[in-house]
């Protein structure tokens, strides 16, 4: 049984309990709205101990930022184990917020965990004021149709986050009543 509840800045240390282990055969180059398919192994290996890219550390100190900036974190638990976190930040742009942060355990993708997450995030976006919502999604084939599956399409990316994240595939969607 999967429970859910919003994050507190103490709980990310947590985020060390993802599994984020996952066989990546395709990846998307994109190009303003098109995408590209590029063949290859573009695995995800779990992230590393310690600092640097690909680090808990550097997860953790994403997530910090996110709620610095006014995000809502929420956290799925299979017992008192993190399998998936979601940030959402309301305002980056008056009208537009951004899904900042989706990760889901390996062996918990598939079973509804990162779509409930979503969902709260469009909630919380949409209760803030906001009729639009990004994302810079990892350009993997099946992050990609995730989010494709939640509304969300290939767009023009905001200049401010093509800069953090310029390989990444830019989308977005209209957030309804």
């Amino acid at each position: 049984m999967i429970t859910y509840r919003l994050l507190e800045p103490s709980d990310l240390r947590l985020i060390a309990d993802i599994d984020r282990t996952e066989r990546i055969e395709t990846l998307y180059l994109q190009r303003g709205t098109e995408l590209e398919p590029i063949a290859g192994d573009f695995s995800a290996a779990p992230w590393r101990a310690g600092a640097g890219p690909h680090s808990v550390a550097e997860q953790v100190e994403a997530c910090e930022h996110y709620l610095a900036a006014g995000g809502t974190a929420i956290g799925a638990f299979a017992d008192e184990r993190l399998v998936g976190i979601g940030v959402v930040v309301p305002h980056i742009r008056a009208g537009v917020a951004q899904l900042a942060y989706l990760h889901v355990s390996d062996g918990f993708r598939g079973h509804g965990v990162g779509v409930h997450l979503a969902g709260e995030l469009d909630r919380i976006a949409r209760e803030a004021g906001a009729t639009e919502m990004v994302v810079s999604a990892t350009p993997s084939a099946n992050t990609v149709a995730f989010y494709r599956g939640r509304g969300f399409e290939p767009a023009d990316p905001l200049p401010e986050l093509f800069e953090l994240e310029p390989e990444d595939v830019h989308m977005n969607k209209r957030l309804g009543p």
